[in-house]
Order: C-alpha cells, then sequence, then structure tokens
C-alpha cells in the first residue's frame, strides 16, 4: 500500500524494453540520432503542433530553464504559493534563471486572474525598486491534485500576453491531467495560450525522461546552447529518446495516467463512503488529500499505508482540530486490491 508518491514507481514494461533495446549499436551523439528525430515527431503529433523539444534530466531542471529562457535583469516570476518551484525546488528557478518568484495565494493550488492581474500590478514599469515582470508559471496538475480547464489557462495567457510576459507551464503530471479531461493535449497547452511546457515521463512510467517543449520557434531560439551551458545535454541523447518513444507511442503514456486517475478514483470513492475520512479536496488527477481522523491515521500506518502528512494551509485549508490532512497519491502501478485495503482500515 504504497501511495507515498508516483516518484516512487518504477517503469513500464514498454519503457524496460524499449531503453533495453537502445543499449545495442552505435548511434550519433547529443540529439542527432534517428530516434530523438522520431521523438520529436512524436511530440509534434500530440499536441498537433510544431513542437521544439529539449531533453534534460530532471523536472527542476525542464522548469528553471524554461524560465531562464524568459530571463530578463531583476526579472521576477509569478506563481501559485505552493507550487513546486516556490518551495521544493531548492531556490533553482533564482539559480539558473537569475529571477525571484513571487508567491500568488489561491484555492485549490490555482491562480486566478484577478490574483495574477494584481500581482503583476505591483511592479509597474517605471518602478525601478521593485524588479521587473519576466513570467507566469503554473502548474498542470498543480501542487494540490487540481487541473486547470482550458478556459482558466486562457484567461491567464491573457494577462501574462497583455503584460508582455511568457506563460510557462510545469508539467510534471501533465499526463494524469490531460487523462482526466475532456480536452485535447492542444487545448490545454498552446491553444489556450501556454508558450513554454516542462513535459514528464519519469512520475508516469519512465525511468528519467524530462523535456522542455516549445510552441514557437522564435521562444526556443538559443535554448539549445543555454541547455549546454547548464550541464543538460545528454551525449548518449539516445537514451531518454528511447523513453519517450516508447511512452508516447500508441497512446502508452495517456493508458498509463489513466490507471493511476482511475486508482485515485477507487480510493476517493471510498473515502468519501467512509467513517473516519474525508476529502478535504476533489481531485482531477491521481493526488489525493484526505482529512483522516487520528484513530484512522493511527491503523493505516500500523497497517502498512505509505502516505505523506500535508501542511493544510498550503492547500489554503484550515489546519484540522479533529485529525490530519495526508496525501495520497496512485501510479500506474497501483492495483485494485491496495486501495481496497487501505479504505478497509480508515475504519478498522
Amino acid at each position: 500500500m504504497n501511495f507515498a508518491s508516483d516518484n516512487w514507481a518504477g517503469a513500464s514494461e514498454r519503457v524496460v524494453a524499449a531503453l533495453a533495446a537502445a543499449g545495442d549499436g552505435a548511434m550519433p551523439a547529443y540529439g542527432g540520432d534517428p530516434l530523438t528525430a522520431r521523438v520529436e515527431r512524436l511530440f509534434a503529433e500530440a499536441f498537433e503542433h510544431e513542437t521544439h523539444v529539449f531533453f534534460v534530466a530532471t523536472g527542476t531542471a525542464a522548469n528553471a530553464l524554461a524560465l531562464a529562457q524568459a530571463g530578463r535583469a531583476g526579472g521576477v516570476v509569478f506563481c501559485h504559493a505552493g507550487a513546486h518551484i516556490a518551495v521544493d525546488e531548492a531556490g533553482a528557478p533564482e539559480f539558473l534563471a537569475g529571477c525571484r518568484l513571487h508567491p500568488i495565494e489561491g484555492a485549490a493550488g490555482k491562480i486566478t486572474p484577478d490574483a495574477l492581474r494584481a500581482a503583476i500590478a505591483r511592479y509597474p514599469a517605471a518602478a525601478i525598486h521593485h524588479g521587473q515582470p519576466m513570467a507566469v508559471s503554473i502548474s498542470q496538475l498543480t501542487e494540490a491534485g487540481t487541473a486547470y480547464a482550458p478556459d482558466e489557462i486562457r484567461a491567464l495567457a491573457e494577462i501574462a500576453h497583455g503584460a508582455g510576459l511568457p506563460l510557462h507551464m510545469d508539467g510534471s503530471r501533465f499526463a494524469n491531467a490531460l487523462a482526466g479531461s475532456t480536452a485535447s493535449a492542444a487545448e490545454l497547452t498552446w491553444c489556450a495560450g501556454v508558450d513554454m511546457l516542462s513535459f514528464g515521463g519519469t512520475k508516469n512510467g519512465c525511468f528519467a525522461a524530462e523535456a522542455v517543449v516549445f510552441f514557437d520557434s522564435a521562444r526556443a531560439a538559443g535554448f539549445a546552447f543555454q541547455r549546454k551551458r547548464a550541464g543538460h545535454l545528454f551525449s548518449k541523447s539516445r537514451f531518454v529518446s528511447a523513453q519517450f518513444a516508447a511512452y508516447l507511442e500508441d497512446g502508452h503514456w495517456l493508458a498509463l495516467a489513466a490507471h493511476a486517475n482511475a486508482m485515485a478514483a477507487r480510493l476517493a470513492a471510498g473515502v468519501a463512503a467512509s467513517r473516519g475520512a474525508r476529502l478535504a479536496l476533489a481531485p482531477d488527477g491521481n493526488e489525493l488529500f484526505i482529512h483522516l481522523t487520528r484513530d484512522a491515521d493511527s491503523r493505516l500506518r500500523a497497517g502498512g499505508a505509505v502516505y505523506h502528512g500535508w501542511p493544510a494551509e498550503t492547500l489554503g485549508l484550515a489546519k484540522p482540530d479533529d485529525g490530519v490532512i495526508v496525501r495520497a497519491v496512485t501510479n500506474f502501478r497501483t492495483r485494485a486490491g491496495e486501495v481496497d485495503r487501505f479504505v478497509a482500515l480508515i475504519d478498522g
């Protein structure tokens, strides 16, 4: 019963086989191989648009280097107060992008248009003392397990673009957001105004496959050099390509994410029907935040369930007096039996 994080899951059989096959023979280095070219075509097909794809080692690197591409001296990046770039990346955006982050509070992990407009207004162009707006970053899924709908993204993009700022999306769980939506990958990104996407595969069935995706060649100009300078150009790029090829072909990435989401929905239904727990937030993907009684928490931990306690304030919730808030994350390998055992332990 491991619900600690989808980072704990292994890799899918297809990805494992593809990575092993890529180890045979020789191919050109630094992304000049035919497998990398094939993956670039797969990205374009998935997003129904010209894409410029750059592999990096980690999601943190993807976020920080994407924001660095929007860099300007004294730059300010607007993000949710609970965003991964703000609380979990050890200042990487500041280190690699030379910016500072302006956190914006918002319910359910989301930035609202009014809050973004007000935050940007605090940095007028004529004011030389406070910094200059540089970019807006949103997460999909959010750190609260919720998803932005296309109209919500579009509203934020209009504000960002109106201020001359690119919109970046941290998509470490983009597959789960997409699998839980009726929208297409295009409708959740470039059609809605997203300029730069950090696309993650590691949480959803890959060994280590992350990428920065641009939807405009002008926006991508010079990024290859910046990636090299930051130490994220793989010499044997084909091993990342092999993962992404297996991941993207035949919709495998969405099948993996759909399974994780289905297990989260099963868990949510069980929690809702229990006496000792309730959902703190309605999930849109594979992350659940659950209010447990202290007795239920004790039973679950004694029974071998693995999950993390979570600060209520980061979700925009009041700290509970009668229990604890925990995060439970399902993944592509989660089984129905694990979920049912977890639910059974809630009420003993």
